[in-house]
């Protein structure tokens, strides 16, 4: 889908904000890389062997998207399906929505050369861990699938809803995915941010980064 004229300005806004080395990392012996944590309302791309993108999810979605003839992609995180209002601010505002943070991805990841036919992509999260009637997370979950089904595009993975919390660990270079079911007690944590975070974002305006999860 070709982007918008807002939309490119913001998607290339995204992607040199994405080269600023922002992103929390951390060694880990372990895997024998650097695990670098992506946000709720951001991305990452990387084509480096020696990192792991990272990121938890609970009514959230992230989509794993690379090349993989050279091994480079990333991964996106976005909690509400369909597209920004007018009123979400900038690039922070605008990748916490499904349509906005999925055409970021991949176009960063067709300007490394890819061809859309080729793209690997693989999807996660989605899961209904805040309870009652909002189903936050199959909406989520819903909108990701229809927006590839519409662009022609097949995931070759899906790890979606359920109402479990997930950690996803992503190696562009490979390919590969670990997904972890989180204990209880860190699935609280999830579910009490992404309230309070619902929250915050029907209060007002989407402004500046929030980090929610520690």
């Amino acid at each position: 889908m070709p982007l918008s004229r807002r939309h490119a300005a913001l998607a290339a806004k995204a992607e040199r904000a994405a080269e600023v080395p922002r992103f929390h990392r951390l060694f880990d012996e372990r895997y024998g890389a650097q695990m670098v944590r992506v946000t709720p309302g951001d991305f990452y791309v990387t084509d480096a062997a020696d990192e792991i993108v990272v990121t938890v999810l609970g009514s959230c979605v992230a989509a794993c998207v690379r090349n993989p003839w050279t091994g480079f992609g990333g991964l996106n995180h976005f909690l509400l399906p369909g597209d920004a209002p007018d009123n979400a601010q900038g690039v922070d505002g605008s990748l916490r929505y499904g349509n906005f943070a999925m055409e970021t991805l991949i176009n960063a990841v067709l300007k490394s050369g890819c061809l859309r036919q080729n793209l690997e992509i693989k999807l996660f999260g989605g899961a209904d861990v805040l309870g009652g009637c909002t189903r936050v997370g199959s909406k989520n979950a819903e909108f990701v699938l229809r927006y590839l089904r519409n662009e022609g595009l097949d995931p070759v993975a899906t790890d979606l809803g359920g109402q479990h919390a997930r950690r996803i660990h992503y190696c562009p270079k490979t390919g590969k995915v670990q997904r972890h079911l989180l204990q209880r007690n860190i699935e609280m944590e999830v579910i009490r941010d992404e309230a309070y975070y619902a929250s915050r974002i029907a209060a007002s305006p989407i402004e500046g980064t929030i980090e929610l999860f520690e």
